[in-house]
C-alpha cells in the first residue's frame, strides 16, 4: 500500500501584540502638546495686541505733536504776514495790504482749527473731505 504523505497541520501566525502603555500614552502626549500649542498662540496674540496698542499709542502723541506744532507755525507765521501787510500798505496801496491781511487771517484761522481739535477729529475731516 501506498502512503500518502500526511499535510502537516499549519503553524498558527504569531499574533502582533499591540503596546497597551503606549497607547495609553499617545492620546495623552497629543493633549498636552495641543495645550502648549494653544497657550503659545494665546501668549502670541496677547503679545500683538500690546504691541498694537502701543504703537497707536505713539502714533497718536506724535501726531498730536504735530498737530500741535503746525497750529503755533501757522499762528506766527500769520503775525507775520499781517505785519508785513502795514508795510505793503504803505508801498504798494491798502487793496494789496487787505489782500495780505485777509490771508493773515485764513491762517490764523486754520491754525486756531488745528489747536482745538484732536487728532481723531481731523482725520475724520480729511476723510469727508475725500470722498467729497
Amino acid at each position: 500500500m501506498a502512503t500518502t504523505p500526511t499535510k502537516k497541520p499549519a503553524a498558527k501566525k504569531p499574533v502582533a501584540k499591540k503596546p497597551v502603555a503606549k497607547a495609553a500614552t499617545a492620546p495623552k502626549a497629543a493633549v498636552k502638546k495641543a495645550a502648549a500649542k494653544a497657550s503659545t498662540t494665546d501668549t502670541l496674540r496677547d503679545s500683538a495686541k500690546s504691541l498694537v496698542g502701543q504703537a497707536t499709542n505713539k502714533a497718536r502723541e506724535t501726531a498730536t505733536q504735530g498737530k500741535d506744532k503746525a497750529g503755533s507755525l501757522l499762528d506766527d507765521l500769520s503775525r507775520m504776514v499781517e505785519n508785513v501787510a502795514k508795510s505793503i500798505d504803505d508801498s504798494v496801496g491798502a487793496s494789496y495790504g487787505d489782500v495780505a491781511r485777509k490771508a493773515a487771517s485764513s491762517m490764523s484761522g486754520v491754525a486756531g482749527s488745528l489747536k482745538s481739535k484732536e487728532v481723531d477729529d481731523l482725520v475724520e475731516d480729511a476723510r469727508k473731505f475725500i470722498r467729497e
